[in-house]
């Protein structure tokens, strides 16, 4: 019986998941929209909150943080060009839209993107 456990396991173990959700985060701070399973859609809506709540903070702590979780190029895209625009806004930067199925396997799709 599962209780009190966080988070969608994917049939994956730790490493292989944070890598997954790693790169699909960083694909959406890149691309500002991406189409992906509706459930890992869910699962990195949290991620990309708490990542864009602190590049609005944008102290030193969290531009180190935000820096290792995406990269230079990316965390300097999030900072400086992103967080700005949900200035005004207390959270919900990502909406997640469900798209259907997908006809190979049936997966449920979604994208997921930046409100602007």
């Amino acid at each position: 019986m599962r209780k009190r456990k966080k988070g969608r396991k994917f049939s994956m173990k730790a490493d292989p998941r944070r890598a997954l959700l790693h790169s699909l985060l960083r694909a959406l701070m890149d691309k500002e929209k991406i189409e992906t399973t509706e459930a890992k859609a869910k699962e990195m809506r949290s991620f990309a909150e708490k990542l864009i709540t602190r590049a609005k903070q944008g102290n030193l702590a969290d531009r180190r943080h935000i820096t290792k979780t995406l990269g230079d190029d990316l965390a300097k895209k999030l900072i400086e060009k992103i967080a700005p625009t949900f200035k005004e806004r207390k959270g919900g930067y990502t909406r997640v839209i469900k798209l259907g199925q997908r006809k190979s396997d049936s997966a449920k799709l979604a994208i997921i993107e930046l409100v602007k």
